[in-house]
C-alpha cells in the first residue's frame, strides 16, 4: 500500500541545517497552506500550551534511511540501538514529532518554540497535546537517552 500525504503548511525558521542541540534557542513559524485553510483551522489552538507537530524529514541527509541498528549520533561509548529505538532523521518514513510549546496563533500562522525542524520542512499535522495522552505509569529510558537530550533543547 502506498500512502500519499499533502503537507498542511511549512517551517519558517532560521535554522537552515538539520544540526542537533540548541533547539529551544529556536522561534518557529508554521504557515499554514492558504490555499486549503482558513484562519478558523487554528481556533481555539491558543487555549493550548503545547502542540503535537507531525513532519517530513526533506532534508537531503535524510534520504538514505537506516533500517536496522546504529550508534546514537556515532558515539561508540552508546550501544547500537535500532532505529525504531531512536529518534534519528534517516527514518524508514522520514517522520518527526514534536511537542512544542505555542506562542503565538495569528490567522494561519502559529508560532512555537522547541520544534527541531529546519526551515522548508513541511509540516504534515498538528495536534493539541493533551495531558490525558501523556504516557499512563512509569516512564522509563536508558541513560544514553538522558545524555543525548541534555543539550538537545
Amino acid at each position: 500500500m502506498k500512502i500519499e500525504l499533502e503537507p498542511i503548511g511549512h517551517v519558517r525558521t532560521t535554522r537552515a541545517d538539520p544540526v542537533d542541540d540548541n533547539w529551544d534557542a529556536e522561534t518557529t513559524t508554521i504557515e499554514l497552506d492558504a490555499r486549503r485553510f482558513t484562519p478558523d483551522a487554528l481556533l481555539s489552538l491558543d487555549n493550548f500550551s503545547h502542540v503535537e507537530v507531525i513532519y517530513w524529514f526533506h532534508h537531503p541527509e535524510a534520504e538514505t534511511p537506516n533500517l536496522g541498528a546504529r550508534r546514537p549520533r556515532g558515539r561508540a561509548d552508546w550501544p547500537p540501538v535500532g532505529i525504531f529505538a531512536q529518534r534519528a532523521k534517516n527514518r524508514p518514513n522520514r517522520l518527526g514529532l514534536t511537542v512544542c510549546k505555542i506562542l503565538k496563533v495569528d490567522g494561519l500562522k502559529l508560532q512555537v518554540s522547541g520544534l527541531d525542524a529546519i526551515d522548508g520542512t513541511p509540516v504534515l499535522d498538528l495536534k493539541p497535546w493533551m495531558e490525558g495522552f501523556a504516557p499512563r505509569g512509569e516512564v522509563r529510558e536508558p541513560q544514553w537517552a538522558r545524555e543525548l537530550m541534555a543539550g538537545y533543547w
